[in-house]
């Protein structure tokens, strides 16, 4: 490859680090989308846009943008730098501290134009993926400033409480040619396989569903188990049957949680009348999502029936699976090789990211680092240098593969 843009690997880990600052406590980082230390981060990373000459751009989100001097479009790199209420240090950090250090130094080599934007609020503390939303044109003004966080705050308020923010128009996404984003896998395969990079072929979609399983409460002592319509032992037997079935019709990329349960009246004594869970399943394939719809639902009339109970499957959450364009992934793929030649992979992503709101508007593409023993949202999560400093490389050779 000719005209590599070298990234200086020291500039950018210490500017990681810098990042690490706001919000940090112990060894992990407590900074949510418009808590004290989620504004004075971003106004650090205002400074050291200007500093490397890009343009600070604010939008009504309060998304943050990095702007190139140049006429035209450019490419746009980032991520998001909230977190979870208890957080590690890189989830959605990296993306962006990498973004600046290709954007400046393409800015410093005479390279192609780069633009760099954190989003704002992608850890849900409003909306999942929320300034993301609202610049790819998913999520009117209107509504995004009308949404409330855990603490009763209102979106709208907190933006426009920001000088930034007042009175600033949106960017439109045809400034920007492609989108590309790069963030710790948050999962366990590459450092399993001890690999250094993975190219993301796809994020996938979900579905939840709300399963209410209901019998009849009754005394736990004097109930014989030939009469008792248990809620919580049909509940078992609905997870045992779900288990079995999704095992047997499972993709490589199919996965399923039941990660909230709840017993009513949750007593001892009682013979529990009623279970409520989710059941949320995730796969990169359409069809292979309708598969699993249908056997939750075939399941829980099956259970329902055999033990004598009234049990509810309603779908009420559903991500359709986003594919990553072509192009940047067979670009990304020649910079893995040339920079881990024989340590990287193609795979989808499991989690949700602001690239898949993107994909619909331009060309878009991610790649992952791996995360050491898969650990992320913790406090624990943390990735190897040099493999933090070789997925920055990759991605400016990344951007000269595209220009």
């Amino acid at each position: 490859m000719t005209n590599r843009l070298k990234i200086n690997g020291t500039r950018f880990l210490e500017d990681l680090d810098a990042l690490r600052e706001f919000g940090k406590q112990g060894i992990g980082v407590v900074r949510p989308a418009f808590s004290a230390p989620d504004i004075a981060s971003r106004r650090w990373l205002a400074e050291k846009f200007q500093a490397c000459g890009l343009t600070p751009r604010w939008d009504p989100a309060a998304n943050l943008f990095g702007l190139p001097p140049q006429s035209g479009q450019s490419i746009l790199i980032g991520s998001h730098s909230d977190t979870q209420p208890e957080g590690g240090w890189l989830d959605g950090a990296y993306g962006v501290i990498l973004a600046l250090e290709v954007a400046r130094t393409s800015q410093e080599s005479g390279g192609p134009p780069v633009a760099v934007v954190s989003f704002q609020d992608e850890e849900s503390a409003f909306m999942p993926l929320s300034g993301s939303r609202y610049f790819s044109r998913y999520l009117d003004l209107d509504t995004l400033y009308d949404l409330t966080n855990a603490a009763g705050q209102r979106y709208g308020d907190e933006a426009t409480a920001l000088p930034e923010v007042q009175g600033v128009e949106p960017l439109d996404t045809n400034h920007f040619s492609h989108f590309l984003e790069a963030h710790i896998e948050q999962g366990p395969v590459l450092d399993l396989a001890n690999e250094t990079i993975g190219v993301v072929e796809a994020i996938v979609g979900s579905r939840q569903f709300e399963v209410v399983i209901e019998g009849q409460q009754n005394h736990a002592g004097t109930t014989p188990m030939s009469l008792r319509r248990d809620a919580v032992t049909g509940f078992s037997a609905f997870v045992a049957a779900l288990e079995q079935r999704y095992t047997a019709a499972a993709t490589p990329r199919s996965v399923w949680t039941i990660g909230q349960v709840e017993v009513h009246p949750n007593a001892p004594s009682i013979v529990p009348g009623r279970v409520s869970c989710s059941v949320q399943m995730r796969d990169g394939a359409l069809n292979q999502l309708d598969l699993m719809c249908d056997i939750t639902r075939d399941t829980a009339q099956e259970i329902a029936k055999a033990r004598n109970l009234k049990i509810s499957s309603i779908q009420n959450k559903s991500v359709e699976p986003v594919d990553m364009d072509e192009r940047v992934i067979n670009a990304l793929c020649e910079a893995a090789n040339l920079n881990a030649p024989g340590r990287w992979r193609r795979m989808p992503s499991g989690a949700l990211h602001d690239a898949m709101n993107l994909a619909n508007r331009m060309p878009t593409g991610m790649l992952f680092v791996p995360s050491i023993g898969g650990v992320s949202h913790a406090f624990e999560e943390d990735t190897r240098r040099d493999d933090l400093v070789a997925g920055v490389q990759v991605m400016a050779d990344t951007v000269v593969q595209l220009t």
